[in-house]
This record gives C-alpha cells, structure tokens and sequence, in this order.
C-alpha cells in the first residue's frame, strides 16, 4: 500500500506519540509536524515531531531537531519522515536537521534518507545531587545524525 504525507498539529503528533512511541514520552513542544498515512486513510500510520535542538550548543537559529519519529511499524514510514522533515527545514530556511538514536538501533531508516552519523554520545542521567531527577528514558549511548545542505 502506498503511503502519503498527512497534515496536522502538534497537538495530534504528541497524542500518537504518547499512544505508539516505545520508551519517550511526547516532547513538551517543537515547530512543526508532519504525519504519513496509508492512501485513502485518514488515520497516521507515523509522526515526526521537529523543533529547536535540545542542546543549547547546537541551537543557533540554522539547525532543528527530530525531537521524535514514530510509527506503528508501517514500512518505510520513518524514512519518509526523516527525509519529508528535512524538505521542510530547507524550505523554510534551516541548514541542517539533527536527531539522536539508541546506539542498539540500527539508523537504518536515516541511512534510506541519506542521513549521515556524525557523532556518539555516552548517554547516562541527568540526575545530580543539587538537582536529582526521576530518569523515565534509557540511559545508553546515543547516535547524532545529520542531515544538511552541502
């Protein structure tokens, strides 16, 4: 079956990423989403929500983040995510578009983007003792990825 871009709100992403999304929970805001849905369904089969990069380094006014991507297990739906918030990021006049995987996922889907790793992180908590915090999301390693104007 064919799948198809699909408009709406930031609102609707967060709710199918609170519903589908395997270990976040929805991101607290962002810029913009986009969903894909199979033809003739109104219904997304997956969501990618964009915003301003979370680390304060990378936020420069030229960069964004896929803050989250997630399916319900359509094929080739993340890839066409990635590449489709890309698109829009370019449009609209952002020079290169992050995000962070797992270290045990395997980036096949930005890879069918042409997405590049550009870096690894150790991962861990955030918690400290001046500021200790209850952590909800694993604590491996993360992959950055890129995907940016030449």
């Amino acid at each position: 079956m064919t799948l198809r871009l699909h408009p709406l709100t930031l609102k609707e992403a967060r709710n199918f990423v609170g519903q589908y999304h395997r270990h976040h929970k929805p991101p607290q805001g962002g810029l913009f989403a986009i969903g894909v849905a199979k033809e003739n369904d109104d219904y997304p089969s997956g969501v990618v929500i964009v915003g301003r990069p979370v680390a304060r380094m990378l936020d420069d006014g030229w960069t964004a983040e896929v803050t989250r991507l997630c399916t319900n297990g359509e094929k080739n739906a993340c890839s066409i995510l990635y590449s489709a918030a890309w698109r829009a990021c370019r449009a609209m006049g952002y020079r290169m578009l992050i995000t962070y995987i797992l270290q045990s996922e395997s980036g096949q889907s930005l890879r069918a983007a042409n997405w590049r790793c550009i870096g690894k992180t150790d991962g861990g908590s955030w918690s400290c003792n001046s500021r200790p915090r209850f952590d909800k999301h694993p604590l491996e390693g993360k992959l950055l990825w890129e995907a940016a104007s030449d």
